[in-house]
Protein backbone atom coordinates (compact mmCIF):
# COMPACT_ATOMS: atom_id res chain seq x y z
CA UNK A 1 0.00 0.00 0.00
CA UNK A 2 1.19 3.67 -0.76
CA UNK A 3 0.94 6.17 2.59
CA UNK A 4 1.01 9.87 1.92
CA UNK A 5 2.36 12.31 4.76
CA UNK A 6 1.90 15.60 5.03
CA UNK A 7 5.08 16.86 7.02
CA UNK A 8 6.93 20.57 8.73
CA UNK A 9 10.15 21.05 9.25
CA UNK A 10 12.55 23.68 10.55
CA UNK A 11 15.00 24.33 7.87
CA UNK A 12 17.55 26.13 10.11
CA UNK A 13 18.81 22.59 11.24
CA UNK A 14 19.06 20.90 8.11
CA UNK A 15 21.14 21.22 5.02
CA UNK A 16 18.07 20.48 2.98
CA UNK A 17 15.31 17.87 2.42
CA UNK A 18 17.28 15.75 -0.16
CA UNK A 19 19.58 12.23 1.80
CA UNK A 20 23.28 13.30 1.70
CA UNK A 21 25.63 11.87 3.36
CA UNK A 22 27.26 13.00 6.63
CA UNK A 23 24.84 15.89 6.65
CA UNK A 24 21.53 16.49 8.26
CA UNK A 25 18.54 16.00 6.09
CA UNK A 26 14.88 15.79 6.32
CA UNK A 27 14.57 12.56 3.61
CA UNK A 28 17.53 10.90 5.96
CA UNK A 29 15.86 11.69 9.44
CA UNK A 30 11.92 10.63 7.95
CA UNK A 31 13.04 7.23 6.34
CA UNK A 32 15.53 6.53 9.46
CA UNK A 33 12.32 6.90 12.02
CA UNK A 34 10.02 5.44 9.45
CA UNK A 35 12.21 2.42 8.68
CA UNK A 36 12.41 1.85 12.91
CA UNK A 37 9.04 1.88 13.32
CA UNK A 38 7.98 -0.51 10.69
CA UNK A 39 11.31 -2.56 10.83
CA UNK A 40 11.86 -2.58 7.36
CA UNK A 41 13.92 0.01 5.12
CA UNK A 42 11.35 2.39 4.14
CA UNK A 43 12.39 4.84 1.37
CA UNK A 44 10.37 7.76 0.48
CA UNK A 45 9.36 10.68 -2.05
CA UNK A 46 9.16 14.33 -1.58
CA UNK A 47 7.28 16.67 -3.16
CA UNK A 48 9.97 18.43 -4.00
CA UNK A 49 13.81 19.24 -3.06
CA UNK A 50 14.01 22.35 -0.49
CA UNK A 51 17.61 23.56 -0.03
CA UNK A 52 19.54 24.04 2.89
CA UNK A 53 17.67 26.15 5.48
CA UNK A 54 14.09 26.78 3.63
CA UNK A 55 11.59 25.66 5.27
CA UNK A 56 8.25 23.93 5.17
CA UNK A 57 4.87 24.10 6.42
CA UNK A 58 3.26 21.88 4.26
CA UNK A 59 5.53 19.49 2.66
CA UNK A 60 4.39 16.19 1.05
CA UNK A 61 5.79 12.88 1.09
CA UNK A 62 4.74 9.00 0.09
CA UNK A 63 6.38 5.58 0.20
CA UNK A 64 4.97 2.16 0.31
CA UNK A 65 4.85 -0.88 2.38
CA UNK A 66 2.68 -3.79 3.10
CA UNK A 67 2.09 -2.90 7.35
CA UNK A 68 0.04 -1.21 9.04
CA UNK A 69 0.96 0.23 12.15
CA UNK A 70 -1.11 1.87 14.89
CA UNK A 71 -1.01 5.51 16.41
CA UNK A 72 1.71 5.87 13.31
CA UNK A 73 1.55 9.91 13.65
CA UNK A 74 2.42 10.17 17.20
CA UNK A 75 5.20 7.36 16.93
CA UNK A 76 6.76 8.95 14.55
CA UNK A 77 6.35 12.65 16.13
CA UNK A 78 7.82 11.07 19.34
CA UNK A 79 11.22 10.31 17.78
CA UNK A 80 11.55 12.67 14.87
CA UNK A 81 13.12 16.27 16.07
CA UNK A 82 12.43 19.44 14.06
CA UNK A 83 10.40 17.47 11.85
CA UNK A 84 6.10 17.51 12.74
CA UNK A 85 4.12 14.80 11.07
CA UNK A 86 0.67 16.69 10.29
CA UNK A 87 -1.43 14.42 8.20
CA UNK A 88 -1.23 10.54 7.71
CA UNK A 89 -3.36 9.23 4.76
CA UNK A 90 -3.59 5.77 2.71
CA UNK A 91 -3.46 6.71 -1.28
CA UNK A 92 -4.24 5.13 -4.44
CA UNK A 93 -1.33 3.28 -6.10
CA UNK A 94 -1.49 6.35 -8.61
CA UNK A 95 -0.26 8.92 -6.86
CA UNK A 96 3.13 10.15 -6.48
CA UNK A 97 4.43 12.89 -4.48
CA UNK A 98 5.72 15.04 -7.38
CA UNK A 99 4.62 13.94 -10.11
CA UNK A 100 1.19 14.11 -9.02
CA UNK A 101 1.57 18.05 -7.90
CA UNK A 102 -0.57 20.53 -9.49
CA UNK A 103 0.20 23.80 -7.77
CA UNK A 104 3.02 24.70 -5.07
CA UNK A 105 2.67 27.51 -2.78
CA UNK A 106 5.78 29.47 -1.47
CA UNK A 107 5.91 31.97 0.83
CA UNK A 108 9.00 34.62 1.59
CA UNK A 109 9.29 36.46 4.76
CA UNK A 110 11.55 39.58 4.48
CA UNK A 111 12.17 41.22 7.32
CA UNK A 112 12.87 45.12 6.90
CA UNK A 113 14.14 45.86 10.59
CA UNK A 114 16.57 44.21 10.97
CA UNK A 115 15.73 42.51 14.37
CA UNK A 116 13.96 39.45 13.61
CA UNK A 117 15.85 36.21 13.67
CA UNK A 118 18.06 35.50 10.37
CA UNK A 119 17.17 32.14 10.70
CA UNK A 120 13.44 32.08 9.75
CA UNK A 121 13.40 35.58 7.49
CA UNK A 122 15.18 37.24 4.94
CA UNK A 123 16.78 40.88 6.18
CA UNK A 124 16.52 43.78 4.42
CA UNK A 125 17.55 47.43 6.13
CA UNK A 126 17.08 49.45 2.94
CA UNK A 127 14.37 51.25 1.40
CA UNK A 128 12.12 49.11 -0.55
CA UNK A 129 9.53 50.83 -2.95
CA UNK A 130 6.92 48.05 -2.54
CA UNK A 131 4.79 49.47 -5.22
CA UNK A 132 7.77 48.91 -8.01
CA UNK A 133 8.18 45.68 -6.75
CA UNK A 134 4.47 44.88 -7.26
CA UNK A 135 4.21 46.17 -10.45
CA UNK A 136 7.24 44.26 -11.65
CA UNK A 137 6.35 41.07 -9.74
CA UNK A 138 3.33 40.33 -12.61
CA UNK A 139 5.84 40.22 -15.55
CA UNK A 140 6.18 36.67 -13.76
CA UNK A 141 3.12 35.85 -14.07
CA UNK A 142 1.62 32.95 -16.84
CA UNK A 143 4.28 30.90 -18.81
CA UNK A 144 7.89 31.82 -18.82
CA UNK A 145 11.40 30.99 -19.95
CA UNK A 146 12.69 31.60 -16.19
CA UNK A 147 16.44 30.13 -17.14
CA UNK A 148 18.22 33.94 -15.87
CA UNK A 149 16.56 33.13 -12.29
CA UNK A 150 17.13 29.47 -12.13
CA UNK A 151 20.39 27.40 -10.78
CA UNK A 152 22.12 25.08 -12.72
CA UNK A 153 21.64 23.52 -16.03
CA UNK A 154 18.37 22.07 -17.35
CA UNK A 155 16.68 20.93 -20.82
CA UNK A 156 13.56 22.77 -20.22
CA UNK A 157 13.28 26.64 -18.21
CA UNK A 158 9.51 27.11 -19.18
CA UNK A 159 7.07 26.54 -16.32
CA UNK A 160 3.78 28.80 -15.30
CA UNK A 161 3.58 31.19 -12.48
CA UNK A 162 -0.62 31.72 -11.60
CA UNK A 163 -0.26 34.03 -8.60
CA UNK A 164 1.82 36.43 -7.11
CA UNK A 165 1.18 38.70 -4.20
CA UNK A 166 3.25 41.00 -2.10
CA UNK A 167 2.65 42.84 0.85
CA UNK A 168 3.72 44.55 3.93
CA UNK A 169 2.40 43.43 7.31
CA UNK A 170 4.44 44.48 10.98
CA UNK A 171 7.82 45.43 9.62
CA UNK A 172 7.79 42.29 7.25
CA UNK A 173 7.10 41.96 3.64
CA UNK A 174 5.68 38.88 2.28
CA UNK A 175 6.31 37.59 -1.71
CA UNK A 176 3.51 34.63 -1.95
CA UNK A 177 3.91 32.64 -5.19
CA UNK A 178 2.11 29.71 -6.69
CA UNK A 179 2.62 27.93 -9.79
CA UNK A 180 2.93 24.77 -11.46
CA UNK A 181 6.72 24.27 -10.45
CA UNK A 182 9.13 26.21 -8.89
CA UNK A 183 12.71 25.20 -10.68
CA UNK A 184 16.57 25.14 -8.40
CA UNK A 185 16.73 28.81 -6.65
CA UNK A 186 14.11 29.94 -9.09
CA UNK A 187 11.64 31.56 -5.57
CA UNK A 188 14.96 33.24 -4.32
CA UNK A 189 16.56 34.31 -7.37
CA UNK A 190 12.82 35.68 -8.38
CA UNK A 191 12.32 37.92 -4.79
CA UNK A 192 16.33 38.98 -5.49
CA UNK A 193 15.23 40.37 -8.86
CA UNK A 194 12.07 41.78 -6.88
CA UNK A 195 14.45 43.43 -3.62
CA UNK A 196 17.13 44.41 -6.00
CA UNK A 197 14.51 47.12 -8.27
CA UNK A 198 12.91 47.60 -4.99
CA UNK A 199 16.58 49.36 -3.37
CA UNK A 200 16.28 50.96 -7.45
CA UNK A 201 19.50 49.81 -8.06
CA UNK A 202 17.48 48.00 -11.76
CA UNK A 203 14.57 49.26 -13.75
CA UNK A 204 11.43 47.09 -14.59
CA UNK A 205 12.88 46.91 -18.34
CA UNK A 206 15.98 45.32 -16.35
CA UNK A 207 13.57 42.21 -15.64
CA UNK A 208 11.83 42.14 -18.69
CA UNK A 209 14.81 41.90 -20.72
CA UNK A 210 15.67 38.97 -18.60
CA UNK A 211 12.28 36.51 -19.25
CA UNK A 212 11.65 34.51 -22.37
CA UNK A 213 15.42 34.70 -23.96
CA UNK A 214 17.35 31.69 -24.90
CA UNK A 215 20.85 33.31 -23.26
CA UNK A 216 22.25 33.92 -19.85
CA UNK A 217 22.53 36.95 -18.77
CA UNK A 218 24.48 38.70 -15.82
CA UNK A 219 22.05 37.13 -12.77
CA UNK A 220 20.89 39.84 -10.03
CA UNK A 221 21.26 38.52 -6.60
CA UNK A 222 19.36 35.66 -4.44
CA UNK A 223 18.04 35.94 -1.50
CA UNK A 224 18.72 34.01 1.42
CA UNK A 225 17.56 30.37 1.99
CA UNK A 226 16.37 31.41 5.82
CA UNK A 227 13.32 33.34 4.94
CA UNK A 228 11.89 30.98 2.41
CA UNK A 229 8.82 28.14 3.65
CA UNK A 230 6.97 25.72 1.10
CA UNK A 231 3.57 26.66 2.42
CA UNK A 232 0.89 24.42 0.43
CA UNK A 233 1.16 21.70 -2.69
CA UNK A 234 -2.31 20.85 -4.66
CA UNK A 235 -3.11 17.48 -6.28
Amino acid sequence: MKIMMVIAYDGSKFKGFQRQNNVRNVQGELEKALSKIYNEDIVIKGAGRTDALVHATHQVIHYCTNKKIDDLKNKLNSLLKDIKVLKIKKVTDDFHARHSVKLKTYLYKLDITGLKDSNYYGICKSKLNIKKMQEASQLFLGCHDFRNFVGGEKDNYQTTITNIKIYQYNKTIYFKFTGYAFYRYMVRNLVGALIHLGKGKVDINTIKNMLDINESVKRLPTASPSGLYLIDIKY
